[in-house]
């Protein structure tokens, strides 16, 4: 199998500042290298002359790290968007609700695209589970996204971690492929 000949887009979701605020979202965050392998990703797309579209998040809450206002709001600089690459702001978990990212997807006539980002839990598993239900061949990057500790309902903490493995089990096999930076090369 060859990704590469399918012309597969990246879709790089909420690679932003206000996520190196580890304790504001709850602290405990996994997979500190989660940025680092996005942008070996995003430099590889790059080499292979792909489509590479950036999703960023803002919030409207105005006391939120990712609300316009603040710097959060900011691209993380490791995986800072090209001038010719495609940026997109949501205000949703989901990069498909309010605005055009399916229409872009479909302008290049593509059906495989490749998920990157944070956080696993949330904006990743909403947007994965969108497009593997919008019938998009889709791949998620096990170690290019993170997430952080949780409170349950009855006051328990869950570890980013279990987290993190809980939620791509949820998707893996059932709305996409889950595979990790080294297996993405791999089949590039």
């Amino acid at each position: 199998m060859s990704l590469h000949k399918k012309s597969p887009i990246l879709i790089c979701i909420d690679l932003q500042q206000g996520f190196l605020d580890e304790e504001y979202w709850g602290g405990g965050r996994n997979n500190q290298d989660a940025e680092l392998i996005c942008a070996s990703v995003i430099k590889k797309w790059r080499e292979l002359g792909l489509e590479i579209i950036h999703v960023r998040h803002s919030s409207t809450n105005p006391l939120s790290k990712l609300h316009k206002d603040n710097e959060g709001f900011l691209f993380n600089p490791l995986t800072q968007p090209a001038d010719n690459e495609i940026t997109i702001t949501k205000s949703v978990n989901s990069a498909f609700i309010g605005t055009n990212l399916k229409e872009l997807i479909d302008e290049k006539s593509c059906n495989t695209i490749i998920i990157v980002g944070l956080t696993t839990d949330h904006c990743i598993s909403t947007t994965t589970r969108m497009a593997g239900n919008y019938g998009y061949e889709t791949y998620l990057i096990s170690d290019a996204t993170a997430t952080f500790n949780k409170i349950g309902i009855d006051g328990e903490e869950f570890d980013s971690e279990l987290i993190h493995s809980t939620a791509l089990a949820s998707l893996h096999e059932e709305f996409a492929s889950v595979i990790n930076s080294d297996t993405l090369f791999k089949i590039l």
